[in-house]
């Protein structure tokens, strides 16, 4: 299947996991984890997983600049770090702007008294509202942690249980701690998926050749 089809079927698929997480999930979710776990300290330290991404990229794309002016050679692994980090901050733009337009209460008061659902009973969207109070969706955490680890899911397939669960684990700490709803964590996966497979298709960098294996005989095949 061509990619631009997997992509807009990919599109799809998040929409109506959005839409069917927020008329269903999202709330009791919410209320459960704030009711349950009342902000575990175990949940919240999971959400810093992501934090170091974005200053660690700047650094990144900084030294590998110099190396380039240096003219020294970019091999593999620093053009997997540069691709990471454009991604990334590629990422980061994205989300800022979607938090705008869409402007989503939080499940818990963070700050300024903001409204939202435990507290308020607030829910919903209010387009173009703008302010940290309205910027729950999407989960920039979540963006961020994809947004890495699609770029090296393609370029180092043989880690990708590592990358689960590290993705795993941030999502758990977000939704334990009460920080995100589940289709804020929905979209921030597709977005941060989707800039580190365009930034992998617009450098052209593979995932490395499977190694040769021999014909299996009898019948495991």
């Amino acid at each position: 299947m061509p990619s631009p089809q997997k992509w807009l079927i990919s599109l799809a698929t998040c929409t109506v996991l959005v839409a069917a997480a927020y008329l269903w999930l999202d709330r009791p979710i919410a209320i459960f984890s704030h009711g349950t776990f009342a902000q575990a300290p175990i949940f919240i330290q999971l959400t810093y997983v992501p934090e170091p991404l974005v200053p660690l990229s700047l650094v990144t794309l900084f030294i590998l600049g110099l190396w380039a002016l240096a003219g020294q050679k970019l091999i593999k692994p620093h053009r997997v770090a540069m691709l990471c980090s454009a991604s990334l901050i590629v990422a980061e733009t994205a989300k800022s702007e979607l938090k705008f337009i869409f402007g989503r209460t939080w499940p818990e008061t963070w700050v300024n008294n903001n409204p939202s659902l435990i507290h308020d009973g607030v829910y919903g969207f209010n387009f173009f509202h703008g302010g940290a109070g309205y910027a729950s969706f999407p989960s920039g955490h979540t963006t961020a942690t994809c947004a890495v680890a699609s770029v090296l899911w393609i370029c180092y397939p043989r880690l990708r249980a590592l990358y689960v669960a590290i993705i795993g684990a941030v999502v758990v700490g977000l939704i334990g701690a009460d920080y995100h709803f589940l289709s804020d964590i929905i979209a921030g996966g597709f977005i941060g998926t989707t800039t580190g497979w365009f930034a992998v298709l617009l450098q052209g960098e593979k995932a490395p050749e499977p190694l040769p294996t021999t014909r299996p005989i009898g019948f495991l095949h």
